[in-house]
């Protein structure tokens, strides 16, 4: 999944940029609010962490600017700012959840989990279909109960083709969502992808839970003991 963080302090903006990338996330980083406002306007992102003391434009600015156009990704807000009524503007500027300072990954790991599932319409981190079950809490993916190993970019790819479980996803919509601005995009790479991961999900070719349609893209088909 794509997320934008909007951070001025470069070595904290780093340290976001490397660990969420750690854990599966494509990152965008910006690191005012104009940049932000930019990136957040030009890019399909899932979501968004946004400090609030910003240079050029503040977040809570930010924030309303982005919902005032129609952009729906959650956004959490990561600030120093601890009072209740900063926290009661950010809520109310548009803002999902809110998160401060000092704070462990391990708790911004979860709440960005929990945003993008509620987005999805998935109350559970586990997400099934049939013999398949992926962890997106624990990124672990079992076939059948047993564990199945992953790349990096696999996830990515089923994490995003199962929380839009049933849609249609274009190579296009699927390529914006796994890489961040400036990686080397490559479609032929993202059929490797698809393909490694249908010999993973589906060893024996009796459950084919990824359909291609021509010319639209991809589907994955979520059984009934989907959440």
């Amino acid at each position: 999944m794509r997320v934008l963080v909007v951070e001025d302090e470069s070595a904290l903006r780093e340290q976001l940029h490397q660990q969420l990338t750690s854990r599966g996330f494509s990152v965008d980083s910006a690191e005012d609010g104009e940049e932000g406002l930019y990136i957040g306007r030009a890019y399909p992102l899932d979501l968004a962490v946004i400090d609030l003391g910003l240079p050029k434009l503040s977040g809570i600015e930010l924030i309303r600017r982005l919902r005032g156009e129609g952009v729906a990704f959650p956004i959490i807000i990561l600030t120093a700012r601890g009072d209740w009524q900063d926290k009661v503007e950010g809520l109310e500027a548009g803002a999902d959840d809110y998160l401060v300072k000092p704070f462990h990954i391990e708790e911004l790991l979860a709440r960005l989990n929990a945003l993008l599932r509620r987005s999805a319409g998935h109350a559970s981190p586990t997400l099934e279909s049939g013999p398949i079950q992926l962890n997106t809490a624990s990124q672990v993916l079992t076939l059948n109960g047993d564990m199945v190993d992953l790349t990096a970019y696999e996830y990515r790819v089923l994490e995003y083709l199962m929380l839009n479980a049933g849609k249609v996803v274009s190579k296009t919509e699927l390529t914006e969502h796994i890489y961040e601005q400036d990686y080397d995009r490559d479609s032929n790479v993202l059929e490797v992808f698809i393909r490694r991961l249908r010999r993973k999900l589906d060893p024996e070719g009796t459950l084919q839970p990824i359909e291609t349609l021509r010319g639209r893209g991809y589907r994955f088909s979520i059984g009934e003991s989907a959440n």
